[in-house]
């Protein structure tokens, strides 16, 4: 990659995890690979939860949106990735970063959201089951999925609208594959990032108060689920509950490592591989973790395969006897 004149450019650079361009090219397609496989996983997930009948209770609905809020995360960063590495510039344009910043952090704050409102919905059914149907009724679902896009939107606006206040000084480098804020909050001026910091620490806090509720909501959860006298009973709950978990857990503290370490001007593997941690695996591995040890979803997929092969059977048939 050629860093020349980079003071010069509207836009930045991004560096990516290497200036070699054969490994450029081999990072851009195993991002490839992976925007892929993440992008066909979650394309199933929206497709049964919203075609399948007796998937529409409303954690399957809510599963849809994380879903397409995966799908969505995933199509922010790695397309640009993939195309700039494969044409061996690293460039991406001021008005693209700034796109990137908003949907970026607009989806972020979605997911944590409706990560926040699945972990309420497994209270309710866990520990509150004969209110269930009242509490989390279909128009009260709707009302929480609005907030969740309208909140991830507010929050995309406020960073956006920071950062455009920011001017930057110096080499816009950008060690990163993607507009990172904290990889710009680097290249400012001088006070300028001030304005993003008080965003940050505004949005830290309501962050902070999702977590506290997702782990008062699980806390209930296995204080219920340890006294059920039912062995079946508590492995039912457990494979409805247990890939949630693991999902906020991994979601919130790669996230939480990327953004409270202190960023370097020579990044190490270990920032390079966090930056994956928190936004190629988590949307990537999302369906594969929900589907494991969900049974009801299994079965949906499973039936789907076979319908599948049965027109293929009955199609070679037909064409068999045709000739």
């Amino acid at each position: 990659m050629i860093v020349e004149n980079v003071t010069t450019m509207s836009g930045f650079l991004l560096m990516g995890f290497s200036d070699n361009c054969e490994l450029q090219i081999l990072h851009a397609l195993l991002f490839l690979v992976a925007y892929l496989f993440g992008s066909a996983g979650n394309f199933i997930i929206i497709t049964i939860t919203t075609l399948a009948p007796q998937l529409q209770s409303p954690m399957y609905y809510f599963l849809k949106h994380l879903s397409i809020l995966d799908l969505s995360s995933l199509s922010v960063t790695v397309p640009q990735y993939v195309d700039s590495s494969l044409g061996g510039s690293g460039y991406i344009s001021y008005e693209q970063c700034v796109l990137q910043v908003f949907f970026f952090t607009a989806l972020a704050w979605s997911e944590l959201a409706i990560l926040t409102v699945m972990s309420y919905d497994r209270y309710v059914a866990v520990c509150l089951p004969l209110h269930y149907e009242v509490i989390m009724s279909s128009r009260k679902c709707a009302w929480a999925v609005a907030a969740v896009w309208i909140s991830g939107g507010i929050s995309g606006t406020l960073y956006t609208a920071s950062t455009l206040s920011i001017r930057f000084c110096g080499d816009k480098i950008i060690h990163q594959f993607f507009c990172d804020i904290p990889q710009l909050l680097k290249m400012s001026c001088s006070n300028d990032y001030f304005g993003v910091l008080e965003v940050s620490t505004f949005i830290s806090v309501i962050a902070f108060a999702c977590f506290m509720g997702i782990a008062f909501s699980y806390g209930q959860i296995f204080s219920t689920v340890l006294r059920m006298p039912s062995a079946e009973g508590r492995s039912k709950v457990f494979s409805t509950c247990l890939p949630h978990l693991f999902v906020v857990s991994f979601f919130l503290s790669t996230g939480i490592c990327a953004y409270l370490k202190p960023t370097s001007d020579s990044p190490t593997t270990l920032d390079l591989m966090l930056s994956i941690f928190y936004t190629i695996l988590p949307p990537t591995l999302n369906p594969v973790i929900y589907s494991l040890r969900n049974e009801s979803l299994k079965g949906v997929v499973k039936k789907l395969l076979l319908s599948e092969k049965l027109v293929r059977k009955n199609y070679v048939c037909a064409v068999f006897r045709a000739c």
